[in-house]
C-alpha cells in the first residue's frame, strides 16, 4: 500500500463528486486521511452549555445554518514499518439510522485499494458508534485478519459495561443505540481486544494515549518520526473548540474534564506547531492550532496535490 496523491490514489468511487481520501507523510510514517462521511446532528450538540444567542451568533459567522450541523467523520490509515493501522473505524450502516452520507469507509478503503486483511491493527480512540461501526458491517470481520490486534484503553471497556449518560446531551435514542453497539462490538471482538492503560506503542512511532473527558478511556494517537509529528485527536476537539474550547458537546460523558483535555491538548498542540487530525472536523482536517488571545485559532494545512 502507498500512501500518497499521485492519481492512481485518487481514483473517485462511483457516484462522488468530491475529494473523500487524503494523504500525508509524517517522516517515514505514511498517513491517509479517509472520510466516512458527514452525520446530521442539532447545532444545539456543539455548545449545549452556551447562551443560544451566542451560539446562533458563531453558526452564522461561520455561514452556517441554525439549526442543524453536518459533522464530518474521519478516519485515519497508518503505514509504519510492516504495520497497517486503521485508527477507528466510522460508523457503518445501520438502516434503522437513516443516515445515507455515514458509513462510507469500508467502500471508500476498497476505492483507495488497501484490502481489509491488510490491516494489521485497529486503534479506537474510543467506543462511541461512530467510531466502531464500520467492523460490525455484515461481512468484515469475516476479511480482516484472525490475529488482528484492537487497541482500547482498559477503561473504555470497562465503562461500556455501564456506562453513565448523566451529563450527556444527545438526541432521544442516541444513548440506547451507543450502548447496544458497544456491547455488540466487544462481543463480537472480545478476542483481538488488546487492552492498555494509559499508554502503549502500537508500532514504532505510534503511540496511543488516555486522555478520558469524552469518555473515560477515550484517547489520542501520536505519529513521530524524523522531526515529524501528527496527533489524530478523536473527540477530542470539535470544530466550535477552538474558539470557544469551553463549550460543551453533547455527546461528552464527562463535559467538565473533556474541557480541559481539550484546552491542554490545544495548548500543547499549538507550542509544537505539529499537525492535528480529529475525528469531526471537516475533511481532511489536516491543519495546526496558534493561540488567539485566551482560546485558539484553527489554521488548515494548504492542500498538497
Amino acid at each position: 500500500m502507498s500512501l500518497d496523491n499521485t492519481s492512481h490514489f485518487d481514483r473517485p468511487g462511483a457516484g462522488e463528486l468530491v475529494p473523500s481520501r487524503y494523504a500525508v507523510q509524517v517522516g517515514d510514517i505514511g498517513v491517509l486521511v479517509v472520510s466516512d462521511g458527514v452525520l446530521p446532528l442539532p447545532t444545539e450538540m456543539l455548545g449545549y452549555n452556551a447562551d443560544p444567542d451566542a451560539r446562533a451568533a458563531w453558526l452564522s459567522d461561520m455561514f452556517l445554518p441554525p439549526d442543524a450541523f453536518d459533522w464530518s467523520l474521519n478516519v485515519v490509515v497508518v503505514r509504519s514499518g510492516d504495520q497497517t493501522i486503521l485508527i477507528d473505524a466510522g460508523l457503518g450502516l445501520d438502516p434503522n439510522l437513516n443516515l445515507p452520507r455515514a458509513g462510507q469507509l469500508i467502500q471508500r478503503l476498497g476505492s483507495a485499494g488497501i484490502d481489509l486483511a491488510s490491516v494489521t491493527d485497529v486503534v479506537l480512540t474510543h467506543m462511541h458508534m461512530d467510531h466502531i461501526g464500520g467492523l460490525l458491517v455484515e461481512g468484515v470481520k469475516e476479511r480482516l485478519r484472525p490475529d488482528l490486534r484492537i487497541h482500547v484503553a482498559a477503561a473504555e471497556i470497562k465503562f461500556w459495561e455501564a456506562p453513565d449518560f448523566s451529563h450527556v446531551f444527545m438526541p432521544p435514542g442516541f444513548p440506547d443505540a451507543l450502548q447496544s453497539t458497544a456491547t455488540r462490538f466487544v462481543q463480537l471482538y472480545r478476542a483481538n481486544l488488546r487492552p492498555f492503560e494509559e499508554e502503549h506503542e502500537v508500532a514504532p512511532g505510534v503511540i496511543v494515549r488516555r486522555t478520558g473527558g469524552h469518555t473515560p478511556g477515550h484517547s489520542v494517537v501520536r505519529l513521530a518520526s524524523g522531526d515529524e509529528r501528527l496527533t489524530f485527536a478523536g473527540d477530542a476537539v470539535f470544530t466550535v473548540g477552538f474558539e470557544k474550547p469551553e463549550w460543551h458537546n453533547g455527546f461528552e460523558h464527562d463535559p467538565e474534564e473533556a474541557a480541559r483535555v481539550r484546552i491542554r491538548l490545544l495548548r500543547e498542540l499549538a507550542a509544537t506547531g505539529e499537525q492535528l487530525v480529529a475525528t469531526h472536523l471537516p475533511f481532511p482536517s489536516v491543519g495546526r492550532v496558534a493561540v488567539d488571545g485566551d482560546a485558539f485559532r484553527w489554521v488548515p494545512a494548504f492542500w498538497d496535490y
